[in-house]
């Protein structure tokens, strides 16, 4: 029942009410009497209500703030103070016609009349009679109309049901006024005291809280007794949900706890915030929601999309899930659904621009410049997965640079080194404290495309821990057949990254998961020789470190000789990193000089290149002589490129005991025991005696022990070197070897040909010896590098000591 209504209970009034009294008494059956004995006149003025229904007897103050109302007021109050009520059918409608309004309404008679501060008018009315409008007569200055009466049909009155609808309707009022909070108890005493059956139900039926329309339903029904019981049943319907409200009103009170009182505490807090400017919850969610419509994602994803949101508006803000909800609608939003850069497919552009960044790696360009022919005739072809292979410092990671802006593709670098956990793949599950999506989903989101050249640095150096294998989930990254789908566990949706294109670098291919490399094509990216080094110097290396230490061309110049000489003298390396840190240096010496207005050259002497970067420091891994017996030069690889190292080897009076030193591994061992005991069983053929070998012990040893060694490729160094020892003769000037060795003599191919032909161009070799099976590596190698060498193909071990051993003497030679 309406709070309103009951609280102008005290307005109740008779018939015959004096305009200044106090209080107005209840309407008692007498009053019914005289009033229902009353005749009605022909015409009335009609008043329409926008959002009440006037019943008999019952007494309502309305505010008149139109003008037709305000007049009709007036002009009924200085007349016969008798007006016609009736409700509006739409409470929207400012000046309502007669098609507006309802026709059956009450007459009503006019009590008081009050001025309000505001304007309006506030008129105190009491309903009379039920009528029904016959005939407009004018609807200016208002509505006036003819009328007819409606009278109620009140059979049965007396009768015991109609007594018991009563006594029902009474109790029923009574419990609801007890129950609701909101209406005040001196209201039960009005119900006791109502004697007048068709008033109670009359007063009971305007103070139910329902809609005007429904009220009007019941004015509408002229049988008292079908009144009382649609009176009844909405009254009934209130009664439940009044007792569901206290009931969940006693379970909210019994719940209320500290929690709570925070929560009251933030919303205070959020209000102050807004107040002083901050953004509120509802509007956050309106942005999305306005964000979200320029999106280019497919119906499903738009669907989740709107679901989560409206997950989040059900949330309490100040629960630890809302800002995780909040995190993955900003990530959704902001990630590049279906927007892709335009590919740029002119090829010669392309050329020119790997060309003016990269000096050399023809093999990786070309790749690249087919890939782009390829996605030029096919716009459709999924993105290949490029794994450039090599030694640090040979340019992978920059070549990225360079490929994404041959394409007109957005750049994205990530770095893996180091990385232990899958969940910086796949992302963390929501149901975490501080869940994040993958680093492949956040690099992505930076980018703004879903096709961006995407660098995946360092992928060989992955490891797993008891948090997973990165490696493993990489594989769903890598595989052009399940990428279109990669699912991110923040993310909980499969995203596309078929239209990527993947590059990833490695220093040793040995290291990745054999699945994960099997995803992959890969590119070898050798290194540098001196000639190429000194043109990446001039090209790249000097302009960009004069930039960046605030100098130009005409401060400092540097000329090959002396580029030469920094690289031969002063770094040891595949790549160039070392000798950018060395011209680094070089510039930096010139700057001071500058800052301090000291004189200095600025052409750079080779005098001045030892006076900033001291004496040559790598001289060691120049070709030594042969006047020692035992000492061979082999060709090895390392992380860093190709090298040479020297096997050793020596004898002493013993027993004939084989020892081996200098950091070697268990393969790198092996090898030189198997080219002993083929020396041993095939001494006669090498002009040996064989009481040498139990009367004099043999030490072999590489030099540089701190240095780890390990493989078969030293296998034949280890085999010239004993005969070499054993026969006391030279070994041939200016050679370097490298293969792998059997018991049966046979000389099988080894890995690394280029960083190894490298290494030996560098220390000045002019022939060396390889497996046959290894020409095929040579013949990929550009002709450039193999300028000033002379290569020998062997297939046993026969071949190798008829190359190497010479028939002259050593100096020195011990009589065996």
């Amino acid at each position: 029942m309406a709070r309103t209504k009951f609280i102008n209970i005290d307005n109740v009034s008779l018939q015959h009410i004096e305009s200044e009294a106090e209080l107005i008494p209840l309407l008692t059956p007498e009053d019914e009497e005289e009033m229902n004995n009353e005749s009605l006149p022909e015409t009335l003025p009609i008043l329409p209500l926008r959002n009440t229904v006037l019943f008999p007897g019952v007494v309502i103050p309305i505010t008149a703030g139109r003008d037709k109302s305000i007049n009709l007021i007036k002009d009924a109050n200085s007349g016969s103070k008798v007006i016609g009520v009736v409700s509006q059918k739409d409470e929207e409608t400012e000046n309502p016609k007669i098609k507006d309004i309802n026709t059956l309404g009450t007459v009503a008679q006019i009590l008081r009349v009050l001025k309000m501060p505001d304007g309006n008018t506030t008129v105190i009315i009491q309903g009379k009679k039920r009528f029904e409008v016959a005939e407009v007569l004018t609807e200016n200055p208002y509505i006036t109309a003819t009328i007819r009466e409606t009278a109620e049909e009140r059979e049965g009155q007396d009768s015991q049901e109609f007594l018991a609808i009563i006594d029902s309707i009474k109790e029923l009022a009574l419990r609801i006024i007890k129950d609701n909070p909101n209406i005040p108890s001196e209201a039960s005493f009005a119900i006791k005291n109502i004697q007048s059956n068709s008033f109670l139900i009359n007063f009971v039926s305007s103070n139910l809280n329902l809609a005007v329309k429904e009220k009007q339903e019941l004015l509408e029904i002229g049988n008292l007794k079908d009144r009382a019981l649609a009176t009844l049943k909405y009254m009934n319907v209130e009664m439940q949900r009044l007792e569901l409200r206290n009931d969940i009103q006693l379970k909210v009170r019994n719940d209320l706890d500290q929690q709570q009182r925070e929560y009251f505490l933030h919303q205070q807090m959020k209000t102050i915030q807004e107040e002083l400017g901050g953004v509120s919850n509802d509007e956050e969610i309106d942005e999305m929601r306005e964000k979200a419509k320029s999106k280019k994602w497919t119906k499903a994803v738009g669907e989740h999309f709107n679901k989560e949101l409206a997950k989040m508006q059900r949330m309490n803000p100040q629960v630890a899930e809302y800002s995780i909800q909040r995190n993955y609608l900003d990530l959704f939003i902001g990630l590049p659904w279906n927007e892709f850069s335009k590919d740029k497919f002119d090829l010669k552009r392309a050329q020119k621009i790997l060309d003016r960044d990269h000096y050399g790696l023809e093999d990786v360009k070309r790749r690249i410049i087919e890939y782009l022919a390829v996605l030029k005739l096919r716009n459709d072809m999924k993105s290949p997965i490029l794994c450039l292979y090599g030694p640090p410092g040979v340019g992978k990671t920059s070549l990225g640079k360079s490929v994404a802006e041959a394409l007109g593709r957005e750049y994205v670098r990530m770095s893996l080194g180091g990385l232990r956990d899958e969940a910086e793949i796949r992302g963390h599950r929501k149901t975490y404290i501080g869940a994040m999506p993958g680093r492949i989903i956040q690099s992505l989101k930076k980018a703004g495309t879903s096709n961006p050249v995407f660098i995946l640095d360092e992928i060989d150096k992955l490891s797993n821990s008891h948090q997973g294998d990165p490696s493993s989930a990489m594989l769903e990254v890598l595989d052009p057949e399940q990428n279109s789908e990669f699912y991110d566990n923040f993310l909980e949706m499969g995203y596309d990254l078929s239209k990527i294109m993947f590059i990833a670098t490695a220093n040793n291919l040995a290291s990745i998961q054999p699945a994960l490399r099997d995803r992959m094509e890969i590119i070898n990216v050798s290194g540098y020789t001196i000639e190429e080094k000194v043109e990446i110097a001039k090209r790249h290396l000097l302009p960009k470190q004069l930039t960046e230490h605030g100098m130009t061309a005409k401060d400092l110049k540097i000329g090959k000789p002396q580029l030469e000489k920094i690289v031969e003298g002063y770094t040891r390396e595949s790549g160039v990193r070392n000798l950018e840190k060395q011209i680094a240096k070089t510039v930096r010496y010139a700057a001071k000089s500058i800052a301090t207005d000291e004189k200095y050259d600025v052409k750079v002497s080779s005098a001045d290149v030892e006076k900033i970067l001291g004496p040559a420091r790598l001289e060691r891994d120049k070709y030594e002589n042969n006047d020692v017996a035992g000492v061979v030069t082999g060709l090895a690889w390392t992380s860093v490129g190709g090298d040479i190292l020297f096997i050793e080897s020596i004898l002493s009076k013993g027993k004939g005991t084989l020892n081996i030193t200098g950091n070697l591994g268990k393969v790198m061992k092996e090898s030189a025991t198997i080219a002993m005991e083929y020396i041993k069983s095939n001494c006669d053929r090498f002009g040996i005696n064989s009481e040498v070998f139990d009367k004099y012990n043999v030490h072999i040893h590489v030099p540089e022990g701190a240095t780890p060694k390990d493989g078969p490729s030293a296998g034949i160094t280890m085999l010239t070197s004993l005969v070499s020892l054993f026969t006391q003769k030279r070994i041939k000037s200016s050679l370097a070897m490298t293969g792998e060795i059997t018991l049966r003599g046979k000389v099988l191919p080894v890995g690394g040909i280029k960083e190894k032909i490298l290494a030996a161009k560098r220390a000045k070799i002019k022939e060396i010896i390889l497996c046959k099976d290894n020409e095929k590596d040579i013949l990929e190698i550009k002709k450039d590098y193999l300028k000033g060498l002379k290569f020998h193909y062997v297939t046993n071990m026969h071949e190798v000591i008829d190359i190497a051993i010479t028939d002259k003497k050593v100096k020195n030679p011990k009589s065996l």
